[in-house]
């Protein structure tokens, strides 16, 4: 028998959390983080971490297992989050993955393949001549093209990250060809994809007020908290969706304004980018929050998973 999984997926600032929570007062859940920002020690604000208290009250798994100057892969997200799937089917309790790191859910949920991808260097060359030719910018507006989730990770001006990810990304062209064209193998889990969405204008303030709230509550001494314990301003937390405008604002190459103001266009450009990809995902059941209170939502939830999928009371 397969076990049972339920996905809460959505574009960031969608309420993919809060949902959970929710869920959690009703069904004996335990939460596997699908978000790779949440991945990393010290940065809590910014990535809009549950909270300690909100942790106490139900276990999550992949939150703070990374410092912030430690990679952390795909294939590695997955053999991670199998473990603490079947550890928690286990135990009795339904496993819940909740995030927006589009890859990493499809990665897990379709059993992508992630074989080996060694140097491709006549690509790497003829990228690097387009960097030189165009900028980084440009080979960055490629990458994000194609992964929206590698190109929010990776900083425009971290050109060796970015040559190697088109790299990876021509190689599983190259391979399988186009994703979209292809039929998604079938899913190891019993599955039941729940997807959060709303009006785009309306998320797009909503994320406005979500960052002024950050920033509020501390998010630049987050920042400075991380350069302060030794951390380099290259490392990978700090190039992190908002983590890097911060940064480059404590290193006097942007202006406070300017920062903010790119924070905020660039973390709506990435939800943006989230929309597309998970439109493209086959047998999401999408609850548009902007139309439904938390009751509603959670009752909706509760109504799609219980025809496929055991719910353990509490």
């Amino acid at each position: 028998m397969a076990i049972p999984l339920l996905v809460i997926l959505g574009p960031t600032a969608t309420g993919k959390t809060d949902l959970a929570l929710a869920l959690a007062r009703e069904v004996d859940i335990e939460i596997i983080s699908a978000d790779s920002a949440m991945v990393y020690r010290m940065l809590d604000i910014g990535t809009a971490k549950p909270t300690p208290a909100q942790r106490r009250e139900v276990p999550h798994h992949l939150i703070d297992i990374r410092d912030p100057d430690e990679d952390f892969t795909v294939a590695e997200f997955r053999t991670l989050a199998a473990e603490a799937i079947a550890t928690t089917h286990g135990r009795g309790r339904l496993p819940v993955l909740v995030g927006g790191t589009g890859f990493y859910i499809r990665s897990l949920t379709r059993s992508l393949p992630f074989p080996p991808v060694k140097p491709n260097w006549e690509l790497r060359r003829s990228l690097a001549d387009l960097a030189a030719e165009k900028g980084n910018a440009y080979l960055h507006r490629r990458l994000a093209a194609v992964d929206p989730e590698a190109a929010a990770r990776i900083h425009p001006n971290d050109l060796q990250r970015v040559i190697r990810a088109l790299e990876i990304n021509h190689h599983r062209q190259q391979g399988g060809g186009d994703e979209s064209s292809q039929p998604p193998p079938a899913s190891p889990y019993k599955l039941v994809q729940i997807g959060l969405t709303m009006e785009r204008e309306a998320l797009y303030q909503r994320i406005n007020r979500r960052s002024d709230q950050q920033l509020a509550a501390g998010w630049l001494d987050e920042v400075r908290a991380v350069l302060a314990a030794g951390y380099p301003p290259d490392c990978f937390g700090l190039q992190i969706l908002g983590y890097r405008h911060l940064t480059r604002f404590l290193l006097g190459e942007l202006p406070w304004d300017e920062a903010v103001r790119q924070l905020k266009r660039d973390t709506r450009h990435f939800a943006r980018r989230q929309f597309t990809w998970f439109r493209r995902e086959e047998g999401v059941i999408w609850l548009d929050v902007g139309r439904m209170t938390q009751e509603q939502l959670l009752a909706a939830v509760l109504q799609q998973a219980a025809g496929e999928l055991p719910l353990p009371s509490k």
